[in-house]
């Protein structure tokens, strides 16, 4: 099966250093005040990769480009390559400085359904990063599709059918070249772990608000 030629190919590592010394290229772009908030960095890292990615990959590579999305649109940009896959791009910040975050990357119902296509990829870019007076130094980027995220950083959170969500953003496990198909089955197996625990609690909850009903059913008026 033909596979992705930014993920599967020696591009990969370089596609990540160029993103990286690109963004470590830019002049200062924060103010005192917005250096200090975690969102308006990431905010502005996001801005300036919507801008400048289809530069950075190569326009030969990045056809039909777009960074225009509506905020819970699974993807912040997208793009063709010229073998005809389609990749929707969610970017992903992490403030090194802070010792913990969990953010959500996309609902379980949505890959599902999205991943029927095997030329469709839904790849997250992650850049870490903390910042020096007004100055943002770029770590390391992440760029990777989901599957090649290990479950052993991801977990699944109770929004809607399940939304997968990355453990901790100081971890992150990737596997280079790992199989969509058995990344596809893992999912379906913490699935399977995941929503028998979703209805104990929830039968939980139902037994515990008929005991309230029984409450106010015997209250006075």
């Amino acid at each position: 099966m033909e596979k992705s030629q930014i993920f599967y190919s020696e591009k990969f590592d370089e596609v990540q250093e160029s993103i990286r010394e690109f963004l470590n290229s830019q002049e200062d772009y924060l103010s005192a005040s917005t250096a200090n908030s975690t969102r308006a960095v990431g905010d502005a890292i996001q801005d300036i990769l919507g801008s400048n990615l289809q530069q950075v990959l190569g326009e030969d590579v990045c056809k039909n480009y777009s960074a225009s999305f509506a905020r819970r649109a699974m993807a912040d940009l997208a793009f063709e390559d010229d073998n005809g896959f389609y990749y929707v791009i969610d970017v992903k910040t992490h403030r090194l400085s802070t010792k913990f975050n969990m953010p959500n990357l996309t609902s379980v119902e949505r890959l599902a359904r999205f991943y029927e296509s095997d030329k469709n990829v839904f790849a997250v870019l992650m850049v870490a990063y903390d910042v020096e007076g007004t100055r943002v130094e770029v770590e390391r980027v992440t760029f990777v599709p989901i599957e090649f995220l290990g479950w052993d950083c991801l977990t699944i959170g109770a929004l809607g059918w399940g939304q997968i969500q990355i453990a901790n953003s100081n971890v992150l496990t990737v596997n280079p070249g790992y199989s969509r198909k058995q990344w596809m089955l893992e999912l379906c197996d913490a699935l399977a772990e995941f929503y028998p625990r979703e209805i104990a609690k929830i039968e939980a909850r139902l037994i515990h608000f008929a005991k309230i009903k029984e409450f106010w059913l015997n209250h006075s008026d």
